[in-house]
């Protein structure tokens, strides 16, 4: 007689390449959420903080503004991952408080 695979047997059997593949799919694409989520943040935050009447066009100040307040933005979000990859580094999340 032959044998028969259900198909939950395929995802028992999944080898490690492949289930590393998929992993590596899955964080991608939440790297990519996540970036989509930040800038969108960003964009708002930003844009209600420094643009207090919306014309057709930027100003100068307008301009700047948004610039150095996205970079505030990006350097607050590299700092704060910095100090959660140092705290996962030195044995997990428990150490974080």
């Amino acid at each position: 007689a032959g044998e028969t695979t259900r198909p939950r047997d395929v995802f028992v059997r999944m080898d490690g390449q492949n289930s590393e593949a998929v992993m590596h799919q899955v964080q991608a694409e939440l790297a990519n959420a996540y970036a989509q989520e930040f800038f969108t943040t960003v964009r708002e935050k930003c844009f209600e903080k420094c643009v207090p009447k919306p014309g057709t066009s930027l100003s100068s100040g307008e301009q700047t503004c948004i610039a150095r307040c996205t970079d505030r933005y990006v350097d607050a979000t590299r700092a704060i991952s910095n100090v959660v990859l140092q705290a996962y580094s030195q044995g997990g999340a428990g150490g974080m408080q």
